[in-house]
């Protein structure tokens, strides 16, 4: 059902205002949570390309924590453990997991693609209100102004 802004009192187009604030916030906190998660998988595909027979037997560090490091040699350059989700994990060979980790950027790319429009609406449904808001506080000062000068003559 469709409502013309133009009908709400300045109060209802103060909370819708306020509710397209929020989606617009929700939306746009989801995209940016969906372009960390993309970056991490592009950054987990890049990584893979280390993994060649010229760098077997080479020393590396490896992560303990995000601050704490320990020695290691890189035996393997054609399997890998990929983690799938909630712990679990899958050894893959190299080109199994550059297809997992494309098959997962793809995935994200399409919801980002999905969500963007949304956004863009609501962006331009909060403009629209802005604008209608701001239109009728100008007829009310003007209304304003037209009473005191009316009492004035008076």
């Amino acid at each position: 059902m469709a409502v013309n802004l133009t009908d709400l009192s300045l109060p209802q187009l103060e909370g819708l205002k306020t509710q397209l604030d929020q989606e617009v916030e929700f939306l746009t906190s989801s995209i940016g949570q969906l372009k960390v998660v993309q970056t991490k998988y592009v950054e987990a595909k890049d990584s893979l390309n280390v993994l060649n027979k010229n760098n077997k037997g080479k020393e590396l560090l490896v992560p303990l924590t995000s601050s704490m490091y320990v020695p290691g040699t890189l035996n393997d350059v054609e399997h890998v453990l990929v983690d799938v989700g909630t712990g679990y994990y899958v050894e893959k060979n190299v080109e199994d997991s550059k297809a997992f980790f494309k098959r997962k950027i793809d995935f994200l790319t399409k919801q980002i693609e999905k969500i963007q429009p949304a956004l863009q609406e609501k962006h331009a449904m909060k403009q629209a209100v802005i604008e209608v808001m701001n239109m009728k506080i100008q007829q009310l000062q003007q209304s304003q102004q037209a009473s005191q000068m009316g009492t004035t003559k008076a």
